[in-house]
C-alpha cells in the first residue's frame, strides 16, 4: 500500500496553457485588467492607463499604415494572446502576424511583437525578451514610455536576441525583418 505524506516544503505549481485556458473559460480572471501565462506562472497586469493606451494605439496605427504601403500579407492584432509554448501565453500590446481565425494565436503565425512598457521595462527587456527570442519570434520591439524610445531586437537565439538597437520617439523606425516596413514615430 502506498502511503501519502504531506509535502513539508514550499513548492511552486506551474500551469500549462491548456490549464490556463480552462481557468479563463471558467471566468477565474474576470475583473482583472489583463492576465498572462509566462513560463507556467500567472501574471496579473495593471490596468492600461491613457499614456500606455496612446502609445499602443499610435504604434499599431502606424504599423498598419506601413504594412498597407508595402502590401505585406499580414494582420495587426492588439492585445491578443500568443501561444509561445506549452507553458507560455503572453498578451503583447501589438502583434503583426499572418491571418488566423482562432484563439490563441499560434507562434508560427507571428512576425513581430511589440510590448509597451511603463512600469514593466526591466521585465520586458529581460525575461520577456529572452522568452520571445527562445521561442523564435523573429522581431521584438519594446516601447519604453519613460525613456521615450523604442528598443528593437531581432535575430532570435536561445538566450536572447543577437541584435538590438534603439530609436528615440519622434523619428522613423524600419523593421529589421519586414522588408520595406518603416513606422513613423513622430506622433509619440
Amino acid at each position: 500500500m502506498t502511503a501519502f505524506k504531506p509535502i513539508n516544503a514550499l513548492q511552486l505549481a506551474k500551469l500549462r496553457v491548456s490549464d490556463f485556458l480552462l481557468l479563463n473559460d471558467a471566468g477565474v480572471f474576470e475583473g482583472y485588467a489583463k492576465s498572462e501565462l509566462i513560463e507556467g506562472e500567472i501574471w496579473v497586469m495593471n490596468a492600461i492607463f491613457s499614456t500606455h493606451a496612446k502609445v499602443q494605439f499610435e504604434i499599431a496605427f502606424q504599423l498598419r499604415l506601413a504594412l498597407q504601403e508595402v502590401a505585406i500579407e499580414a494582420v495587426l492584432y492588439t492585445a491578443g494572446s500568443v501561444e509561445l509554448s506549452d507553458d507560455s501565453l503572453p498578451e503583447p500590446d501589438v502583434i503583426v502576424a499572418t491571418d488566423h481565425s482562432g484563439d490563441p494565436l499560434p507562434l508560427a503565425k507571428v512576425m513581430l511583437v511589440v510590448e509597451v512598457s511603463d512600469i514593466t521595462l526591466a521585465n520586458d527587456l529581460g525575461r520577456k525578451a529572452k522568452l520571445y527570442a527562445s521561442s523564435g519570434v523573429s522581431e521584438y520591439w519594446v516601447a519604453d514610455i519613460e525613456g521615450r524610445r523604442i528598443v528593437r531586437m531581432w535575430q532570435p537565439e536561445p538566450e536572447g536576441y543577437a541584435n538590438c538597437d534603439e530609436m528615440a520617439f519622434g523619428g522613423r523606425l524600419a523593421s529589421a525583418t519586414l522588408v520595406g516596413v518603416t513606422v513613423d514615430l513622430t506622433g509619440l
